[in-house]
């Protein structure tokens, strides 16, 4: 009898072991990240600490600079891992919690040059990526025809900001005609002999990094939106006065105007993040150095000096088109928050100055400034096709929401087919 009990005691005791929430969903956490040199002193060992082998992985390298691993786990806890301090040979990582698990933009430090192979260490659940110096010559053939890993195909479903219009008077949601989002006005910044900010070292011009971005920003609008019409203020490489993009706007009869720049401080290459303009009063000695860049290249065209708006007009301004305006806010604030929440880019919010590209326009209307041209990281990411799918696809999805969160409190308007 005695026995028969404490059998049963013992296979009571297995069964809840075997049962219990910490056995049955055992939890992967990833510790830290770590880089040490190899032993052989050709390169570094990239290692994820992990408390439990994950379920895959997935690893790119798509740039000289940059590599890229998605973390396959559906119970992985990645939070509150230690980084690599002073690293060798990373420059900096990039984070992206998903649906799937956790994923990693590793940039290398400039100038360094690596083959890579990844692979699980065999006496634990660790995830390696081994770097071996190789030429830059040999780098560039491996990377030149590498997908880039693009993040916002892992993002999670539901919103992670909630940015609703539903909470507006009605009274001040009344775009151009009263019939919602139909027309969208894209407005690539600069263009012909107009350059923009220039990255001289890298030979980068902001003209060459806003056009492709408003051109798939506006094939996203179609693809997802065929209901909307998409207008361009330029769809190549030419010169538009810019006393001419706003008219342009108003033509088309446009409800909704979006001027896509990029960023610029002189001498200074650290700067980093988006930024997403209303006109109004600057506040800022950075909101004013921007205006004065971008309301510069009037002096360029027909429309003469740069228009000095004062406080007055602006203040006057603002008074009279209170309905344009909160709805430009509402636009800008849920385009920043795609950059940060979807993008999983650095916002630096939303501000207002005189930016003469947005003066006098009967519609809402934002100017976003996507990143710092001055920035050699930036750069490279807003040139490139990784870099720039991601940013029009954030500002595709804050206009996309925009128009189903009006169409919510205007019931009579055409519905999105998106």
């Amino acid at each position: 009898m005695e026995r028969i009990l404490f059998l049963t005691i013992v296979l009571l005791i297995s069964l809840a072991t075997f049962l219990s929430p910490a056995q049955s969903l055992a939890q992967s956490d990833l510790e830290r990240v770590s880089d040490t040199e190899r032993s052989d002193g050709k390169g570094y060992v990239i290692r994820f600490h992990l408390t439990e082998a994950a379920d895959s992985f997935k690893v790119r390298h798509p740039e000289p600079d940059l590599i890229q691993m998605m973390i396959y786990s559906d119970s992985l806890n990645p939070t509150d891992f230690i980084e690599p301090n002073n690293s060798p040979a990373i420059r900096n990582i990039e984070y992206h919690n998903n649906r799937s698990g956790f994923g990693l933009d590793i940039v290398l430090e400039e100038g360094q040059y690596f083959n890579m192979q990844t692979y699980p260490d065999r006496n634990n659940t660790d995830l390696l990526i081994a770097l071996e110096r190789t030429t830059e010559e040999i780098v560039n053939l491996n990377t030149a025809n590498v997908d880039f890993i693009f993040w916002f195909n892992y993002q999670m479903d539901e919103p992670l900001v909630d940015v609703s219009l539903s909470d507006m008077d009605d009274s001040i949601l009344k775009l151009r005609n009263g019939n919602g989002v139909n027309v969208i006005v894209l407005d690539a910044g600069h263009g012909g002999k107009d350059p923009g900010s220039i990255n001289r070292r890298l030979g980068i011009y902001e003209k060459d990094i806003v056009l492709p971005i408003a051109l798939k920003v506006g094939e996203y609008i179609n693809t997802y939106m065929p209901d909307v019409k998409v207008v361009y203020t330029r769809d190549d490489d030419r010169f538009i006065d810019l006393g001419e993009r706003g008219p342009i706007a108003t033509r088309a009869n446009g409800d909704l105007f979006i001027s896509i720049h990029a960023n610029s401080i002189a001498n200074n290459t650290t700067a980093h993040g988006a930024e997403v303009y209303i006109l109004g009063l600057a506040r800022t000695e950075a909101a004013l150095a921007s205006m004065k860049r971008e309301n510069s290249v009037a002096s360029l065209g027909d429309s003469g000096a740069p228009m000095d708006l004062t406080e007055n007009q602006l203040l006057i301004y603002e008074l009279a088109n209170a309905g344009n305006m909160a709805v430009s806010e509402r636009l800008a604030s849920m385009i920043e928050d795609q950059f940060s929440s979807r993008a999983q880019r650095r916002s630096r919010g939303v501000k207002q100055a005189g930016f003469q590209v947005l003066w006098d326009l009967p519609m809402p209307s934002v100017l976003i400034e996507l990143g710092f041209i001055t920035n050699p990281n930036e750069a490279k990411y807003m040139t490139s096709e990784y870099g720039q799918s991601i940013l029009a696809s954030a500002i595709f999805r804050a206009v996309r929401d925009f128009k189903e969160d009006l169409e919510k409190i205007r019931p009579s308007s055409t519905a999105s087919n998106d």
